[in-house]
């Protein structure tokens, strides 16, 4: 679960459909958040359509990876190697988060989901992963929830896609896994009530 090494060998290299999913809402590009950017096979997809990334992954050897990507406009990636609890970012277009905000301490999960909800400008995107609490995983130390809690997460935001998918599989690594996953699409709307 925690060996980055092997994940990065042994994962892919196309974009999440959730990222593509969330760009082709857009009617142009922006400036994107990569939150846990691994070695860039989302932030790749962002340059390719014109975006701006701020890349970000607490893991050192991510971030090299990254770098040395030659299949992308570097020039139009800032990277910042932090831990999402102390990662800063402007307000932004689209927060993507492919499978990586699971890793978040639970302790910790509140004070990121709000700091991604608020970093997002009027008409601005979340998408990404959760894992549910049946993963197999939810038993180890991951953050996962119930649907109705990532409803609730999800209550400030317009719900453009929310499938939740469940399957016996494998992670990275070869070990046998259940996983059970919010796949989400979310925009914030055009003007937020006032509270």
């Amino acid at each position: 679960m925690t060996d980055w090494t092997v994940y990065y060998e042994q994962t892919g290299d196309e974009p999440r459909a959730t990222l593509v999913d969330a760009l082709d809402r857009f009617e142009q590009p922006g400036l994107a958040v990569d939150l846990g950017s691994g070695t860039g096979r989302d932030t790749a997809e962002l340059v390719r359509r014109g975006w701006r990334v701020i890349a970000i992954d607490g893991e050192p050897e991510a971030m090299v990876r990254l770098a040395a990507r030659r299949d992308l406009d570097h020039s139009q990636v800032t990277i910042q190697t932090a831990r999402f609890e102390q990662a800063t970012w402007p307000d932004v277009d689209l927060v993507n988060s492919s499978f990586s905000l699971p890793f978040v301490p639970t302790n910790h999960f509140g004070d990121v989901w709000s700091r991604i909800v608020d970093s997002l400008r009027p008409g601005g995107r979340f998408c990404g992963q959760l894992f549910g609490d049946r993963d197999t995983w939810a038993s180890q130390g991951v953050t996962c929830f119930t649907r109705s809690e990532v409803e609730a997460l999800l209550s400030g935001l317009s719900v453009e896609r929310l499938d939740e998918a469940e399957a016996d599989s494998q992670d990275a690594g070869g070990t046998p896994k259940h996983w059970h996953i919010f796949h989400i699409v979310a925009r914030k709307p055009q003007s937020s009530p006032s509270q």
